[in-house]
C-alpha cells in the first residue's frame, strides 16, 4: 500500500468517527433528551474544555516518549468503549461526563493526525503544502458520509449515531498500529524541564505575530463552534412551518453541504497561500463566516432555500481558510522538534479556548432569544454575523505579516 493512500485511509476514519454525531448530536439533545440551550452548549463546551490540555499532553507523550501512531491508536480504541457507553445514558450529568471523557481523547487525535501525515510525508521528501491537502480532504469526504449515514437512516435524533461512531473509532485504532512508526523525535537529545514538559511549543508566544495569530485562533475557533452546534437545531426548528421540506426532513445532508464545499476550497490553498500567504487567506476564511452566519439570518427552507445552499457554499471557504491554512502555517513556523507540541497548542487555541467561547456565548444567546419554545433565530444569527465582521477588522489590523512567496511548499529539514 502506498504512503498516500495509507494517509488517505488514515484521515478518512479520522473525520468519518467524527461526522457521524457532531452535527446531529445537538439535535438528539434538542429534541430526544430535551436539554436546554446552556446545557447542549455545555456538552459541546466539552470538546474546549478537553482541548485546552488534552492535545498538549498527547502532544508531549508523541514528542518525547512513544511513538504518535500509537498514540493515535490506542486514543480511538478507548473512544470506541466510551462512545458504546454513551449510548446507554439519557441523563444530563451522566451524558456530560462522558462526552467529556469522549472529548479527551478524540480531540488530541486531530492534532496527532496531522503531525503523523507530515512526518511520514516529509520522511518521503514529499511536499507537504503540496500534497497534504489532496489527502486532507478524505477526512472531509468521510465525514460527509457518516453525516449522510445518520440522517439517512434516521438517526439524527436517535443513539445509532454513536454506535455508528464507535464501531469506526475502533476499526481506526486498530488500524493506527499499521502505520509507519513515528518516534520521538529528541528522544535521546538532552533537554530542559520545559522541553521535558512539552512547554516549548508556548515559546512561540514570544514571537508578536505567532501570539496575535493563536488570540485570533480562538476568536476563528469560536465561531466554528456555533454552527456545529446549533445548525440542525435551527433547521429543525422549521418544522413548524416548513413541515415536510427537504432542507427539514434531510437537515444533516443539508449541513454536509457545508463540508462538500469544504473538499473543493481545501484543493486550493496551496493555489491561495502561494499567491496571497496566511494573513489574506485568513481574512478570506473570516470575510466568509460573516456571510455563513448572515445568510443563515436571512434564509429558510422555501423561498430563503437559496441563502441556506449559499451558507453551505462560503462554509468551505471560511473553514479551510483558517483550520487548514492554520496548521500549515504553524507547521512552517515551528522546529520539527516540537512539531506534535505545535500542533497541539494550535488545537489547543481554536478547539479549546474558542470551542469553551464558542460554546457557552451562542448558547447563552440562543436562550437569551428564546421565548415558550420560539427562537428567533434571524437575531441570533444576524449577531453572530456581528461578531465575525468586528474580528475581521480587528486581524486587518493587528496582524503584520510579510508574505514571501518562495517559502511556501518547502519541505523542513
Amino acid at each position: 500500500m502506498s504512503i498516500k493512500l495509507k494517509l488517505i485511509i488514515l484521515n478518512f476514519l479520522e473525520f468519518f468517527a467524527w461526522g457521524a454525531w457532531l452535527l446531529s448530536a445537538g439535535a438528539y439533545m434538542y429534541v430526544t433528551l430535551k436539554f436546554t440551550g446552556l446545557q447542549i452548549g455545555a456538552v459541546y463546551g466539552t470538546l474546549g474544555i478537553a482541548s485546552l490540555f488534552m492535545p498538549a499532553i498527547m502532544g508531549i507523550i508523541a514528542d518525547k516518549y512513544l511513538n504518535a501512531e500509537r498514540v493515535f491508536g490506542l486514543s480511538h480504541l478507548i473512544l470506541g468503549g466510551l462512545l458504546f457507553w454513551l449510548t446507554t445514558v439519557t441523563d444530563f450529568n451522566t451524558f456530560y461526563m462522558i462526552v467529556f471523557l469522549i472529548s479527551m481523547f478524540y480531540m488530541p487525535t486531530i492534532a496527532l493526525d496531522n503531525s503523523i501525515s507530515y512526518a511520514i510525508l516529509e520522511r518521503n521528501n514529499f511536499d507537504i503544502v503540496k500534497v497534504f491537502p489532496p489527502i486532507r480532504v478524505w477526512g472531509t469526504v468521510g465525514f460527509i458520509l457518516a453525516a449522510w449515514t445518520t440522517d439517512l437512516l434516521g438517526w439524527k435524533v436517535g443513539k445509532e449515531q454513536f454506535l455508528v461512531s464507535a464501531v469506526a473509532s475502533i476499526v481506526l485504532g486498530i488500524y493506527a498500529f499499521t502505520l509507519p512508526a513515528i518516534p520521538p523525535e529528541g528522544a535521546s537529545v538532552k533537554k530542559s524541564i520545559a522541553q521535558r514538559l512539552g512547554l516549548d511549543a508556548y515559546s512561540l508566544f514570544k514571537n508578536k505575530k505567532m501570539a496575535v495569530f493563536f488570540v485570533f485562533s480562538i476568536l476563528l475557533g469560536a465561531a466554528l463552534q456555533v454552527t456545529n452546534i446549533w445548525g440542525v437545531p435551527f433547521l429543525e426548528d422549521f418544522s413548524k412551518d416548513y413541515a415536510g421540506y427537504f432542507a427539514v426532513e434531510h437537515s444533516v445532508v443539508i449541513m454536509t453541504l457545508s463540508q462538500i464545499s469544504e473538499t473543493l476550497f481545501i484543493l486550493t490553498i496551496p493555489f491561495f497561500l502561494k499567491k496571497f500567504g496566511i494573513k489574506k487567506v485568513m481574512l478570506m476564511s473570516m470575510a466568509a463566516w460573516v456571510l455563513r452566519f448572515a445568510f443563515f439570518g436571512i434564509g429558510n427552507p422555501a423561498g430563503g432555500f437559496v441563502f441556506l445552499i449559499l451558507s453551505m457554499i462560503v462554509y468551505g471557504m471560511a473553514f479551510d481558510f483558517f483550520n487548514i491554512s492554520g496548521s500549515l502555517f504553524v507547521e512552517k513556523e515551528a522546529k520539527p522538534s516540537m512539531r506534535s507540541s505545535a500542533q497541539g497548542l494550535f488545537m489547543q487555541m481554536t478547539n479549546g479556548f474558542g470551542a469553551i467561547l464558542g460554546a457557552y456565548a451562542s448558547g447563552f444567546i440562543v436562550d437569551y432569544y428564546s421565548k415558550d419554545g420560539t427562537r428567533d433565530w434571524q437575531t441570533i444569527w444576524f449577531i453572530f454575523a456581528a461578531y465575525a465582521v468586528v474580528i475581521t477588522i480587528a486581524f486587518a489590523l493587528l496582524f503584520k505579516y510579510k508574505h514571501n512567496p518562495d517559502e511556501i511548499g518547502e519541505v523542513k529539514h
